[in-house]
């Protein structure tokens, strides 16, 4: 079993090895690669670093979401509460009110029996039963002012003309019993026992009562919280601005998405003070009352922001560097392509004409002899001398030898110019060209014309005199066949080159061969 896991073991790392190689060669070859893959990482790196900022503002959102809901709940109990208690009392200062037995009783028992200990809440600014023609007729303080009258005020109408209205919440009023108190009035009807309207039983609530609640909600420095009823009457708002309790809302976009729901959240801007919040709300059970926390959506996002920049600013940094790091190690991979390419070109080529060198004529005629021997296709090859270039080099010097060197060599490769033919310098003032699928005639042809061309080519000299240059061309055509050797077409080339000079030079000499020369064709 060891045996089994060691072998697996080395197995992996075997072609672990292979892969990272393949890797490596595949990078080394394509040198973009390195900085196109730097540059999707850091966008990739870049754009789930935006999801997550992304994810965080919604998680930020969601939490201040969630808090506000918790304070909106709070108000609301709180309210709640408070109201049905409050309602209890009214309760309780109706039956007192139409009790018979209890007007025979002294004034003292009589406000006991109909003023519980409710009444003196601290936030109440009173409870009053009022009578059938708006005069105060009884308060829990004991103190009556005959010279009020309450008869216009709007919860004392609204009993007057229905004895359905149930529990009422005025809007706001100053107290004419309390010195101009800012209030807002709980009120039950009182009725007779033929069921008339006999008055209204008032609980006076300072107006002070919903504006403690609020001030204990921390909503930010540029956040609101406020209590309003469901007609867009201000009760209470943090922060306070007196001249805005009693004012109404109604015709505010923000306003108008509350009263068509029961509770929600969204985020509006504020027509009084342009400042975009996101607005959670909430009915008050059995009271018109509604209960709204709105903080700033840009204090809710501050920390989110303070975070966003630094890791934005982070990623952008190293985001930056990768990809600068990326594609210097391109351009440097791209650099080393090219200096090695370079180097493979110097190593294949003659310096001075340009041309393969010997070596790569070497190669290539194993290789397309190997093929004409699979295809059964002719192959030829030429070899090329410079009549009399020992004393052209005598006479004029090796600069201007150099040149008809350059100058032949450019007639050569111009002729030749088929992307698989072999045009190389042999040595010295001998030129070698290799024809793959070339018969002889072919190659005569082709032989030909590099011979023409050179005698039409003028050479000039260093010292700007032009001199005329002819070569000697050898051809050498065959089929390979077993057991022959591509070194012997090349010396049947030459031979033919041979045959060419004695012939007289500036001429042609062809040769189909075997493994000896069939046929033998000279031309000029």
């Amino acid at each position: 079993m060891a045996r089994q896991t060691l072998s697996l073991r080395r197995r992996w790392r075997k072609r672990l090895r292979v892969y990272g190689t393949g890797v490596s060669r595949y990078v080394g070859n394509h040198p973009f690669f390195a900085g196109m893959a730097g540059t999707l990482v850091a966008v990739s790196m870049a754009g789930l670093t935006l999801l997550t900022l992304s994810t965080g503002r919604a998680d930020a959102l969601d939490h201040a979401r969630d808090t506000s809901q918790n304070l909106v709940a709070i108000i609301s109990t709180d309210l709640e509460r408070n109201v049905e208690i409050y309602d209890l009392s009214l309760q309780a200062m109706v039956d007192g009110a139409r009790n018979q037995a209890a007007r025979t009783l002294p004034a003292g028992v009589q406000r006991a029996v109909m003023f519980d200990r409710a009444t003196t809440a601290a936030y109440l600014g009173g409870a009053y039963v009022i009578g059938r023609d708006g005069q105060v007729i009884a308060s829990q303080s004991g103190e009556v002012n005959a010279a009020v009258r309450l008869a216009d005020r709007d919860y004392f109408l609204a009993h007057q003309r229905s004895p359905a209205v149930g529990l009422y919440f005025s809007h706001p009023f100053r107290s004419r019993l309390r010195d101009g108190k800012l209030s807002i009035g709980l009120t039950r009807r009182i009725d007779r026992t033929d069921g008339t309207f006999a008055g209204v039983a008032l609980l006076a609530i300072r107006i002070e009562y919903f504006q403690h609640l609020l001030d204990r909600i921390d909503t930010g420095r540029l956040g609101s919280v406020f209590v309003v009823m469901d007609d867009g009457t201000l009760l209470a708002r943090k922060p306070l601005s007196s001249r805005d309790i009693g004012s109404s809302i109604a015709k505010s976009p923000t306003f108008q998405v509350m009263a068509a729901h029961n509770a929600g959240t969204y985020a509006a801007i504020s027509a009084v003070d342009g400042v975009r919040r996101m607005y959670t709300y909430a009915r008050v059970p059995g009271t018109p009352l509604i209960a709204v926390v709105a903080p700033a959506v840009d204090e809710v996002l501050a920390p989110w922001w303070r975070r966003s920049r630094i890791v934005g600013g982070l990623t952008l940094t190293f985001g930056v560097v990768f990809v600068m790091v990326s594609w210097l190690l391109s351009f440097a991979l791209r650099d080393k392509l090219r200096a090695q390419a370079a180097l493979v070109r110097l190593a294949a080529t003659d310096p001075l004409t340009g041309l393969s060198n010997r070596r790569v004529l070497d190669n290539r005629l194993d290789e397309e002899w190997r093929r004409a021997r699979r295809t059964g296709q002719p192959l030829s090859a030429l070899f090329i001398d410079i009549d009399h270039f020992k004393q052209f080099n005598d006479t004029y010097g090796h600069a201007s030898g150099d040149e008809a060197l350059s100058a032949v060599a450019e007639c050569i490769a111009a002729t030749v110019r088929r992307a698989v033919d072999v045009v190389a310098r042999y040595g010295g003032e001998e030129f070698a060209v290799i024809l793959p699928d070339t018969p002889a005639e072919g190659a005569l042809n082709v032989a030909e014309k590099i011979r023409r061309k050179v005698q039409s080519q003028d050479v000039i000299r260093s010292d700007g005199a032009i001199v005329a240059v002819t070569v000697s061309v050898g051809c050498a055509t065959c089929v390979p066949a077993e057991g022959a050797n591509a070194l012997d077409l090349l010396a049947a080339a030459d031979r033919q080159l041979y045959a060419a000079k004695a012939a007289g030079r500036n001429r042609v000499s062809s040769a189909t061969w075997a493994e000896r020369p069939m046929t033998q064709h000279s031309s000029m």
